[in-house]
């Protein structure tokens, strides 16, 4: 294929997907005008968010270029099913998703604290941060494994895919989780 050939087929691939993001991107936006409303009751919170979907982006990433290298070595199949490989690469996610959410809550209180800022409770903070991270982590693996899955079966290089999937589906789901948790821990507090 030439050169133009390769740009054509690229864009081809990535720009509905990056459409999609761009909505996505929008409507998380509107999530965090909802966030904001928090910032009061629990100081630190906006300190937290750009951390979180950044660490989505490269926790994810990281598992949507393993997937995308299986897919083209052929050591993976594009299909929900027991595979060493898959699953290793999913547990490795699962658990540093869920422990920098953690870690993200306790730096950003100590953090805080040793500016002299006002900071809500480290329970408060690790609490917001440990729902949203499990949700997130799960929907993130469920989301970005069936997409790739189902871009690869219909011809799609998972290469063009992973970027706007996983910031798409870490920004939407990110901000509505948070947004959740945020809720589920004051209902506790």
């Amino acid at each position: 294929m030439s050169v133009r050939g390769d740009f054509w087929s690229i864009y081809r691939e990535a720009l509905p997907i990056l459409l999609v993001a761009l909505g996505g991107g929008l409507f998380a936006g509107l999530v965090l005008e909802d966030i904001l409303e928090n910032v009061e009751r629990f100081p630190g919170l906006l300190v937290m968010v750009p951390v979180f979907l950044a660490t989505r982006g490269n926790v994810y990433g990281a598992l949507g270029g393993r997937i995308s290298s299986g897919l083209h070595q052929g050591l993976l199949d594009p299909q929900f099913e027991r595979n060493d490989r898959l699953v290793n690469a999913v547990l490795a996610s699962l658990v540093n998703g869920i422990g920098i959410s953690i870690v993200i809550g306790v730096i950003t209180w100590a953090a805080l604290l040793v500016l002299g800022w006002e900071v809500a409770a480290l329970s408060e903070l690790v609490g917001i941060m440990l729902v949203a991270g499990t949700l997130t982590s799960v929907v993130m693996i469920v989301g970005l494994l069936g997409l790739i899955f189902a871009g690869y079966n219909r011809g799609y290089d998972p290469d063009n895919l992973v970027g706007p999937i996983v910031t798409t589906l870490g920004d939407i789901f990110g901000m509505l989780f948070m947004l959740f948790s945020i809720g589920f821990v004051e209902v506790l507090a």
